[in-house]
């Protein structure tokens, strides 16, 4: 479902990206992990399309974005959900996971709302359809912006540390509905600071470190056993 080949990307002389290549199967779970600064942002940006590759391609679904499909094809494909919740403050919680499906997909308002209501159930936030985003917690505030990507019913579902700007106390709550989520058939690219996720949800881990690739493998292999010294640095200071 997802692809790319030798991916770079720069901003000004840093070079944030070297030469990624990664595959994701359909329905698979990857979590992306790695010390502040090593590109897990910038990897999944240029999997949706807010950043440009300098060299190297990117596929969704066997597709290659170029500069003039890509908007096209994420709009197909894929959804995200941000550090920040980005909800829209004017419009209630219903108003903000139909906008996409009524304007993007031209389904009618009665369709939009059903299937807005299944995954208000699914985040369980059904009872806060009409309140308005100011009114909700930071914890209740993403899983309406997981609720909105769900909405969209793309066939890739990318996370960018959604619990980063949480309260250590509503990070749990995401998670748990980020795991619930693990089970269904839906692909999966979540970067995460949240091992004890990382663990029980991936199907692979991919570890980053300045700007490539350095370990990869299934959660218990890593975690437990990780080839590399930089991998193994890393989860000594994270996991103490």
């Amino acid at each position: 479902m997802v692809r790319l080949n030798n991916v770079c990307k720069s901003f000004g002389h840093l070079q944030v990206l070297n030469n990624i290549s990664l595959h994701v199967k359909e329905g698979e779970k990857v979590t992306i992990i790695g010390p502040s600064g090593s590109g897990k942002s910038t990897l999944i940006r240029c999997i949706n399309a807010l950043e440009e590759p300098d060299r190297g391609q990117v596929f969704l679904n066997g597709e290659q974005l170029t500069h003039r499909n890509k908007t096209m094809i994420v709009r197909t494909y894929c959804a995200m959900v941000f550090q920040q919740f980005n909800l829209y403050p004017h419009m209630n919680v219903l108003q903000n996971i139909t906008i996409a499906p009524i304007k993007l997909q031209k389904k009618s308002r009665a369709e939009a709302e059903d299937i807005a209501f299944h995954y208000l159930d699914v985040v369980g936030l059904r009872d806060k359809a009409r309140a308005y985003p100011s009114t909700l917690s930071g914890g209740q505030q993403q899983r309406i912006a997981i609720a909105r990507a769900l909405a969209t019913r793309t066939k890739i579902l990318l996370f960018d540390e959604p619990t980063s700007a949480l309260d250590p106390e509503m990070v749990q709550e995401v998670l748990d509905v980020i795991i619930k989520l693990s089970s269904e058939s839906i692909t999966m690219v979540v970067v995460t600071h949240e091992m004890g996720f990382a663990r029980q949800a991936a199907d692979r881990v991919i570890f980053l470190d300045n700007g490539v690739i350095a370990e990869e493998a299934p959660p218990d292999k890593f975690f437990d056993n990780p080839k590399t010294e930089r991998a193994k640095v890393f989860l000594s200071k994270i996991l103490r």
